[in-house]
């Protein structure tokens, strides 16, 4: 059997940074990872300085960084840092008193109802794929650059 890392406990100025870099570079999304799957709660920064990224690993504990491949010679060299579902709830949870933009009220969002919405075996029934379908949705429309007649009302 696979054994995880464990998210390490944050000192509140790593948790504030993190946030920060994701406030800025990040993203919180919910992907899939393969057509036709349930979407995952994934947290991800990009960012040309390795050394960044590795600074968050190594904080966090867990996760990953690929490296992006260069297309054009004159584009620089980057990569990016993702953890996803429970390891990322737990980010989560100590970085969200930290966030400044919308993506606060993703990760509300996301603490309040992501769990309760994903069976630990994937299976869903009926209502709780309803339910969930429902959640990704209104996620997904927590998004500043979207149209402004879909902007949700909510605070």
């Amino acid at each position: 059997m696979a054994s995880y890392r464990k998210v390490k406990n944050l000192s509140r100025e790593d948790a504030a940074y993190i946030a920060g870099l994701i406030d800025g570079e990040g993203t919180l999304s919910l992907s899939r990872r393969h057509r036709g799957e349930n979407r995952q709660f994934v947290i991800s920064i990009s960012n040309t300085e390795a050394r960044l990224l590795n600074y968050v690993f190594r904080s966090v504990g867990a996760g990953r960084i690929t490296r992006k491949r260069i297309s054009k010679s004159n584009h620089t060299p980057s990569g990016t840092y993702a953890i996803d579902n429970r390891q990322a709830l737990d980010l989560l949870r100590q970085i969200t008193p930290y966030l400044r933009t919308y993506k606060a009220k993703r990760a509300k969002l996301v603490l309040d109802h992501y769990l309760r919405l994903t069976p630990r075996n994937g299976k869903y029934t009926a209502a709780q794929k309803k339910a969930r379908a429902a959640f990704a949705t209104k996620f997904l429309l927590m998004n500043p650059r979207r149209p402004a007649t879909l902007r949700l009302d909510d605070p």
